[in-house]
């Protein structure tokens, strides 16, 4: 089976990584050959989080080699996707296909054209990924809530497989039961650090009362305002990095786009036997489970109570945490999604030629 995986972004980018380039070792072999080719490559992405201009003749080159693969899918058995095909363009070129493709979803990314402020964008691109999805031999989403729209869009198949750690890559967190060095952490991407200032004023109580702020990945967004060690991060670090919390945290609006995230930070900081504290957004409600493994909080009062009683209490966090690894080991594993996953992709595909 010769399958053409078609990414938006190299393996830099966090969904590419872990929706994609993270399965092909377990996925090739057994007269199985996996051909990648992203969109964007790590250079857009470097520039992307550094919130750098993007060089135009970088971008129409891009459109230009995915077309050129695309005029070879029928070299292939199955197209494995990435969101769409073409970014800001009509989904032509599913319509067009006549090898099967499979389609996967880690975001909401529906709504970036249906829920766009320009009206123009709503009109011809609003119903763009709904077409995609009915089109695609199946549909493979990281939750309930993507799930949900590929079905009312037509979907053939949809399957719901997480995203996913390798659990044997995060180690037990050193756990250094002193309430006075109560490490808190945080990790994501620059585009998506500020939604650590909805909580900017439980942080900072909490930080008074005798706590430390890791940010990884990113540069903090308070200023002066608050203090917190900003953390570089590499894929060959970001476990260690972990391991060195007490907590992590993942606050969320109640929005759309948010609904349709799939709680990637919580399952590595659980990964590493941490507790966790996070909105009750989304599929964190399940990933979460309130006095097991973690906390879900709403208001300011619920993230000052979550985050000071695991800083007064150093059994407690590694009773959550021992709890949230456990989860991760029975459900969020690679070991666990890969063969879901070559399930789908092998059903989809067309007979061998």
């Amino acid at each position: 089976m010769r399958v053409l995986v078609l990414t938006r972004y190299g393996p830099l980018g966090s969904a590419s990584r872990l929706r994609f380039y993270q399965y092909l070792p377990r996925l090739s072999g057994d007269g199985r050959r996996f051909d990648i080719r992203s969109f964007f490559n790590d250079d857009y992405v470097r520039r992307l989080y550094a919130g750098e201009r993007q060089p135009i003749v970088e971008i129409l080159q891009a459109y230009r080699d995915r077309l050129a693969v695309l005029r070879r899918a029928g070299d292939y058995d199955l197209l494995w996707v990435e969101k769409e095909f073409l970014p800001w363009l009509p989904a032509l070129a599913p319509a067009l296909l006549r090898t099967p493709y499979v389609v996967d979803y880690d975001d909401a990314h529906f709504h970036r054209y249906d829920r766009h402020r320009s009206p123009l964008v709503r009109l011809l691109l609003g119903k763009k990924v709904a077409a995609v999805m009915r089109r695609a031999a199946a549909v493979v989403t990281g939750n309930e809530y993507l799930a949900d729209h590929a079905r009312r869009a037509g979907a053939l198949a949809v399957a719901v497989i997480p995203t996913v750690v390798d659990a044997l890559r995060y180690p037990q967190a050193d756990g250094s039961g002193d309430p006075g060095a109560f490490r808190v952490g945080w990790i994501g991407a620059p585009v998506t650090v500020d939604y650590l200032l909805a909580i900017e004023p439980a942080l900072r109580q909490v930080l008074t009362g005798g706590a430390a702020l890791t940010i990884i990945g990113a540069a903090a967004p308070f200023g002066d305002r608050l203090p917190a060690d900003a953390r570089p991060w590499a894929e060959k670090t970001e476990a260690a990095e972990l391991a060195r919390l007490d907590a992590g945290i993942m606050p969320l609006p109640d929005e759309p786009f948010e609904r349709g995230k799939c709680g990637y930070k919580l399952i590595q900081y659980m990964a590493c036997g941490l507790p966790v504290v996070a909105s009750p957004v989304g599929v964190n409600t399940q990933i979460v489970e309130h006095g097991v493994n973690g906390f879900l909080a709403d208001s300011h009062e619920e993230w000052v109570d979550a985050l000071e009683t695991l800083r007064r209490d150093p059994g407690l966090r590694r009773r959550l945490g021992a709890a949230g690894r456990a989860k991760v080991h029975a459900q969020y594993d690679l070991e666990i999604t890969a063969p879901q996953l070559l399930e789908v992709l092998v059903a989809a595909a067309r007979p061998a030629r």
